[in-house]
């Protein structure tokens, strides 16, 4: 098994975040809306809170998808927040999208509200101990709530981890390819986020491999 090997928490630089935006997710972003909401179900017009909302796509996806979707995003980079304004002002949504400026780790920004459900794709990775992320999150669910978190895996060997890299970021630059490479380094396995699930009371077999990539945590909070 390779090592975990740490990433930032957050990209804020302008031109890593123009960088990041300009990579094209609509695909695997695509996927994790229609698997949300068929874990979850029609939006029921409470508020769905994204975590590590980045730059609004997943967001913009789901409200276009789902008319009565109103999505919460949640991030750590006043930079991200920004360019996710202005992508959401361009898609004409801003009525249905907002922004709240926070660390998911301690996410007291948040107030006590509760949502409908509490979605993030792809921002364990970058969290050092996301034990106390996970928990955070899962605080905020309000009863029947579902919880919809997807991250990458991390491979077994560097071979998998370059045929990885190559089949999904191969045409993307070279900054791309390898902010690509650092993810896939830094993400956990299946094995230790059923762990962290056991931690924080949700049943082991919440998280499962859902992609060859990606797993995923899918847990309703009882009514």
């Amino acid at each position: 098994m390779i090592p975990r090997i740490l990433e930032p928490e957050s990209m804020d630089g302008p031109e890593e975040v123009a960088q990041y935006d300009a990579m094209d997710h609509r695909a695997v972003n695509d996927v994790f809306v229609k698997d949300f909401l068929a874990a979850h179900g029609p939006c029921r017009g409470g508020e769905i809170l994204d975590i590590g909302t980045g730059t609004a796509r997943i967001p913009i996806a789901l409200a276009l998808a789902d008319p009565k979707a109103r999505i919460v995003g949640f991030d750590l980079a006043p930079a991200m927040i920004e360019r996710a304004r202005q992508n959401v002002d361009e898609a004409d949504l801003s009525n249905r999208i907002g922004f709240i400026l926070g660390d998911a780790k301690s996410p007291s920004a948040l107030g006590d509200v509760r949502y409908e459900a509490v979605i993030s794709n792809t921002i364990i990775h970058h969290i050092p101990e996301p034990l106390a992320a996970l928990r955070a999150i899962v605080e905020r669910l309000a009863p029947g709530g579902t919880l919809f978190v997807r991250d990458l895996y991390r491979p077994n060997d560097q071979p998998t981890l370059a045929a990885l890299v190559q089949q999904y970021a191969g045409e993307e630059s070279p900054e791309a390819r390898e902010l690509f490479r650092a993810s896939l380094h830094a993400a956990l396995t299946v094995p230790e986020a059923s762990r962290l699930c056991a931690e924080i009371g949700l049943p082991a077999d919440s998280v499962k491999m859902t992609s060859d990539r990606h797993w995923t945590i899918v847990w309703k909070k009882p009514a």
